[in-house]
């Protein structure tokens, strides 16, 4: 968080650019809800669904309770992210998958195997594969595998950790932290069968060491269409 770039002040011209570019979904977090614990950039949010009606949105960073899920819901974004609550209290993933079945999605910031909370301020003693089979037979739709060690410094992806978290899993995997370039592509869609349904960029295409066109172009062609 003390290492942040601003790239645009426009979320929504931003979003914009990437489902006119061909995203088959956004993923947006709000990160000063991530470190309050609460939602703090949801009006733009909600704008944003309202605008990309046709493009599925995930949503994260500071959701922590039910009525902040109806709101997001509501407002037209198709699932939300659980990350520090999933952690600290289990049984609320269980309650909400029963509550929005087919819109919750569980995002596991992992470093050395185990998970971080508090917009990664604290290193839990959780072992990332055994919350995630527990979060598994609680009904989430998927989750967001993000090696917090690799996310934005443009290093690649570890791609044996998140292969090992995937094979664990029934349930699909969304590669996180690290995604820079092609090269990365063709790695995640050598993998796909493994269980890797999709992978999340963003320092990539903003600095424009990844041309996000292109890459779908790309993992249309290795994956048939399985990564998004």
């Amino acid at each position: 968080m003390n290492r942040d770039t601003v790239y645009s002040d426009d979320p929504l011209a931003v979003a914009r650019r990437w489902v006119e570019a061909g995203a088959r979904r956004l993923h947006i977090v709000d990160l000063n809800g991530a470190t309050d614990g609460r939602p703090v950039n949801h009006e733009i949010i909600h704008t944003i669904a309202e605008h990309c009606p046709d493009v599925p949105i995930q949503v994260g960073g500071g959701i922590r309770d039910e009525d902040t899920i109806q709101r997001y819901l509501d407002a037209g974004v198709s699932y939300v992210i659980l990350g520090t609550k999933a952690v600290t209290a289990p049984h609320f993933v269980s309650d909400m998958c029963l509550e929005f079945p087919g819109h919750i999605i569980v995002g596991l910031d992992v470093r050395d195997g185990k998970v971080a909370i508090d917009g990664w301020s604290k290193l839990s003693r959780h072992d990332a594969v055994d919350l995630a089979l527990h979060f598994q037979s609680d009904g989430v739709e998927a989750i967001v595998f993000t090696d917090i060690g690799r996310d934005g410094m443009m290093s690649g992806l570890n791609m044996d950790a998140t292969v090992a978290f995937a094979r664990a899993l029934t349930i699909p995997v969304i590669a996180s932290g690290g995604v820079t370039n092609l090269d990365d592509i063709r790695a995640l869609c050598a993998v796909a069968h493994e269980g890797i349904e999709g992978a999340i960029t963003g320092r990539a295409i903003y600095e424009g060491s990844l041309d996000f066109a292109v890459a779908q172009a790309l993992a249309d062609e290795l994956c048939d269409g399985k990564t998004g």
